[in-house]
């Protein structure tokens, strides 16, 4: 069994890709929707969370494995999750500066982050360590992991807000805008539009899954079920799905999400 988990809904597009990776695992994916977001939270409230989470992953769901779908969950505390359980395999997520720098023609990137994860010091020793000569900025987007939550996704308010974001970093020259946050890929539809033609957008779930594959071992075939958790309105998850066009994980489920006390 393989825990997915994150804030809310965002970490459902690292999900996907795992689900795609791995389409014999059984899977769990718990959001913690009684705390969203965590990008506005102090990191020793996210650590807190994130600890209880993937105790109630392992020692209720049987999970095996976990994966934090969350960039500033990460940030925050996948240190302290490896250290509390050291007998299991943890995936964080970071935002691609790696391969967003390595790929850069222009020498400069943007990473559109939460709050918390801009402010990071993970997130400035991805910087230091793999962006080299390569200019970077970091745009904190307030909110913007809220509007996935929330499923308004069509907001042409949202769309001309968005590009007045981004448009100074572009005009700088930005050629690769990172996505430093799950819930960010579900804005990819808007995000697109306005980068394209002058950058690219990157985004690792696939490379998290592929790291997911790489350490499944047997947990890569099992039945291949799902199972959705949350901490408040497990109703949201289901809706989810829908909403953002995750028809590949409903065909896994075999009851609606439910919510648990973690």
């Amino acid at each position: 069994m393989i825990g997915v988990f994150d804030s809310g809904l965002g970490g459902l597009s690292v999900l996907a890709a795992i689900a795609a990776a791995l389409p014999q695992a059984d899977l769990v994916y718990l959001a913690d929707t009684a705390h969203v977001p965590y990008g506005d939270k102090d990191d020793a409230f996210i650590r807190d969370r994130v600890l209880r989470i993937g105790r109630h992953l392992v020692e209720v769901q049987g999970c095996r494995q976990l994966v934090v779908a969350c960039n500033t969950a990460t940030a925050a505390a996948v240190a302290s999750l490896r250290a509390a359980l050291p007998q299991i395999s943890v995936i964080g997520i970071e935002p691609g500066i790696k391969p967003a720098a390595s790929a850069s023609r222009s020498g400069r990137i943007a990473v559109l982050a939460t709050e918390s994860t801009a402010r990071s010091e993970r997130l400035a020793g991805l910087i230091r360590q793999h962006a080299g000569d390569v200019e970077v900025d970091i745009l904190a987007c307030p909110g913007w992991a809220t509007r996935v939550e929330t499923l308004k996704l069509d907001d042409a308010a949202f769309a001309e807000a968005a590009r007045r974001h981004l448009e100074p970093v572009l005009a700088a020259g930005a050629d690769r805008i990172v996505l430093g946050c799950t819930h960010y890929a579900f804005l990819a539809p808007v995000l697109r539009p306005i980068v394209q033609g002058r950058a690219e957008l990157v985004d690792v779930a696939d490379a998290v899954a592929r790291q997911c594959l790489r350490l499944a071992g047997e947990s890569a075939h099992r039945c291949g079920g799902l199972t959705l958790l949350a901490t408040a309105s497990p109703e949201r998850l289901d809706r989810a799905l829908d909403v953002l066009g995750l028809d590949a994980l409903a065909g896994r489920l075999s009851r609606p999400a439910a919510q648990v006390d973690a």
